[in-house]
């Protein structure tokens, strides 16, 4: 199956599609790229000590969360949390990078979150100071991550979708365990991955907006089946950057998220970059 830039449209008229393919090479998934809406320089510093793996601290003990990818989360203290497989191994991956290297924060959007952790692109520095390797991009490229973007910060997405794509096409890393792996709609079994992050991939049957509400729904009854709302917000940045949710009725499509219950089983999309349209 090949794969489009991580947001585009769908329809079967070629002239639709040829303008929808025009769109992705200067929208990826209906955001700004990086490479259009330049990251902020900010601090350098050497990494002194790894928490997990997409957390670490600097010398400065400034503590660093990767932005736009998630690795597999470690208890860290939580009383009856429990580790996600891999967890150890993503830092210990991580260590291997990282771990004594200078590097260089990127900033696009949000710079701290609400624990008060820099939310940054992580650059390794060659002996001239020069970006050497994205510490994101590596980290999925090995399957030690999954992309996981957020609407006020910004990166290259696309690079990361590739990094992912071709992580999970040799099933390195997570991508060889069966808990990481891409879901289908079934309502029955997402049923069983409430309160969890997941990738679900299958074919929109149908698309509907009732008042301010949209919904793209996998199956025939709206009430029990997989559904994407669409949130308010997540309309506007689709309307921002002249996508329509909507029109994407019979494509299949591969969205992220965390997995509620509302009716059946949902995930809730608030911007366009955790929505992959396949053909």
């Amino acid at each position: 199956m090949s794969v489009m830039n991580p947001i585009t449209t769908y329809k079967s008229n070629f002239r639709w599609m040829r303008n929808a393919v025009l769109l992705a090479s200067t929208l990826i998934s209906g955001t700004v790229t990086a490479e259009d809406k330049p990251m902020q320089a900010g601090e350098t510093g050497r990494v002194e000590s790894i928490v997990d793996g997409d957390t670490l601290f600097l010398d400065s003990g400034l503590k660093v969360r990767l932005s736009s990818m998630q690795a597999p989360k470690l208890p860290l203290g939580r009383s009856g949390f429990k580790a996600w497989p891999l967890g150890e191994e993503a830092k210990a991956e991580l260590s291997k990078l990282t771990l004594g290297q200078t590097v260089r924060l990127y900033y696009g959007g949000l710079t701290r979150d609400r624990y008060d952790r820099a939310l940054a692109q992580v650059y390794l520095l060659d002996d001239e100071g020069e970006q050497k390797i994205w510490v994101q991009e590596e980290m999925i490229r090995r399957g030690f991550g999954r992309v996981y973007t957020w609407p006020d910060t910004w990166q290259n997405s696309s690079l990361l979708y590739e990094a992912e794509h071709e992580a999970r096409a040799d099933k390195r890393g997570i991508w060889g365990h069966s808990y990481y792996a891409v879901r289908s709609p079934d309502a029955d079994k997402l049923a069983q991955d409430m309160d969890s992050f997941q990738l679900v991939e299958g074919v929109v049957t149908s698309v509907a907006k009732v008042r301010d509400k949209m919904f793209l729904n996998f199956g025939s009854d709206y009430r029990t089946d997989f559904t994407i709302y669409v949130s308010k917000d997540g309309q506007k940045r689709f309307n921002a950057n002249g996508l329509d949710p909507l029109s994407i009725e019979g494509a299949r499509v591969r969205v992220r998220g965390w997995v509620e219950m509302q009716n059946g089983p949902m995930v809730v999309l608030d911007h366009p970059e955790r929505l992959e349209v396949l053909d």
